[in-house]
Order: structure tokens, then sequence, then C-alpha cells
């Protein structure tokens, strides 16, 4: 969750089209109220959203401190193999960037809200402070949205669909949550076949005429702790015995706990946030070394 330190990117498009609304309606397991503002649930479909498969070099399996936990225990290959629902994270998990500096990027804020990003991630400030500034820097339109979708088609992480296939085959739920934006996470998830309600993420608010004017605080990944609440209120709701939450950042690893993620598995082949890495039950640099271990 955070911009691509250390990692050489190749975008390669991909030689297959879906098509989708990043769009659609979506509904999370907890009620929701109605909100004065008026929320964008439906939207005109994006002129090219073919995905693309994005070829990285991995960063390289090397800590300066020393971290002992890539090597899984019995214990932590046991609990992944059975499993009955897996949450992934999508900055810089699933995806290879982080969704809110490349829309800042594309509207001209980059830079400014990367650095936001940076502290949010590393958990030096409180994530709702961090993503009210990062969005008060550029608030973006309806149609600056819409023009992005449509030029910007998700950078997957490499694996990730080979992952999420295995994963479903094995008759596991695969959840999607985000501190991101539904805008842009409805097309990630149409492309693993993740549905709609399979995603925990923040909603933008715009007005009638297309204007923007903030985000839905009543979502849970709108706040600092709102992952956790999110895979708590998911266990809750739904009753698995056996929840891992995968992901690179600080919000991701406060999943684990009482009534959460019983494993959290650090993924850090696109940024490696040490300090995450090292309370981790499973550092991984690749998605094949989780597909392998369900083998």
């Amino acid at each position: 969750m955070e911009g691509l330190v250390g990692s050489r990117i190749i975008p390669i498009r991909a030689s297959y089209r879906r098509h989708y609304s990043a769009f659609l309606p979506t509904f999370s397991l907890h009620l929701r109220k109605n909100l004065n503002q008026v929320q964008v649930w439906m939207m005109e479909r994006p002129k090219s959203l073919d995905p693309i498969a994005a070829s990285i070099q991995p960063l390289e399996p090397s800590t300066s401190g020393h971290i002992d936990n890539k090597q899984p225990s019995k214990e932590v290959l046991e609990q992944w193999r059975s499993a009955d629902a897996v949450c992934f994270d999508v900055d810089s998990t699933v995806c290879v960037d982080e969704g809110i500096d490349e829309l800042a990027e594309f509207c001209g804020a980059g830079k400014a809200v990367a650095e936001w990003t940076a502290r949010a991630m590393g958990g030096s400030v409180p994530f709702e402070e961090a993503l009210s500034a990062r969005l008060s820097l550029f608030k973006p339109s309806l149609s600056q949205v819409q023009d992005y979708l449509d030029k910007r088609p998700p950078r997957i992480s490499p694996d990730i669909e080979e992952l999420v296939k295995k994963l479903k085959f094995r008759n596991t739920d695969v959840y999607l949550i985000s501190g991101g934006f539904r805008q842009m996470i409805n097309p990630v998830a149409s492309i693993l076949g993740i549905p709609q309600e399979n995603i925990f993420a923040n909603q933008l608010l715009f007005g009638s005429s297309g204007e923007f004017l903030g985000f839905d605080a009543k979502e849970p990944t709108s706040r600092s702790g709102g992952k956790a609440t999110a895979v708590q209120q998911i266990r809750k709701v739904k009753g698995y015995k056996a929840l891992v939450m995968i992901g690179d950042g600080a919000t991701d690893l406060e999943a684990r706990k009482p009534g959460g993620a019983d494993l959290f598995i650090c993924y850090a082949g696109v940024q490696l946030r040490e300090p995450v890495a090292a309370k981790a039950d499973w550092l991984v640099f690749n998605f094949t070394d989780l597909i392998n271990a369900l083998e």
C-alpha cells in the first residue's frame, strides 16, 4: 500500500477483454444508513478498461534487520491450508500501485498525496486524518474519476489471479478489504471474479453536478482500525472457523486480533515495510509461494 519504491514495473496489455461497470451498486455485510449527500453508484462504463497484467521485478527477499518468518512454521501452513476465508488488501498487494496516489497524480497532485500515503501506511498518523488530507489536496470530481478509470486500467500483481482461482477452487471465500475507493476497486474485483458484496472499501461522494463532496465516513475502512472491524464483521456474520488476512501495511496487520484474522501474511512483493513484516506470521515476496503451499 504505497508507491512502488524499489520495484521496476513493465506494463503488459493482457490478451483478453472483460466488460463491467466500475460503478455498480455495492452492498457490504454491514447495514448502512442513507446519507444526505448524493452518492454516485451508477456511472457510464469507462471506454477502455482492459486489465493490465503487470510484470514486475519483486523486491529482493532480504531486509536490513533480522526477520525469521520467511519460512512458514508447520502451524502457519496448516492455518493457511485450512482457511475458509481469505481477505486481501488491494493497493500494493492485489494491485501493484496505490490507487489514491495514482488518481492524485492523474489530477496533478501526485507528490504531495504520496507523502501522506507513506505516513498513513506506516502507521504514523491516524488513517482517517490522512485520507481526508489527501483528498483535500486535489478534490477529484466525478468526471476526473471517470476519465481516470477510462484511461488507467487496473494493474494487478503477478500470479494473484491464479491464487484467487486456486482459493475459489478449494471453496475458500475471497474478500477485498481496502482503504481505497470502491469506484477503483470494483473493476479489480471483476477481473478476479470476486462478488461486489465481498468488497469492503471507501466510497467517494459527489454532488448533483459531479463536484467532489468527500467520502462516506460510515464505512469502517475510512478510519484507523477499520480493516480489523471489517474482518470481525465478516467473521461474525459468516461464522468462518479460520480466516487469513494478506496485505503489506500497518492497517492490514491490525486485522489479526481476537474475533478477526487468525493469520496475517505480509506480502512484500511491491513494498516492504519492515516493522509490519517483522510482526507477520509469514512474510512472502510473491504469490507463487502461497499457491505452492496449497498443493
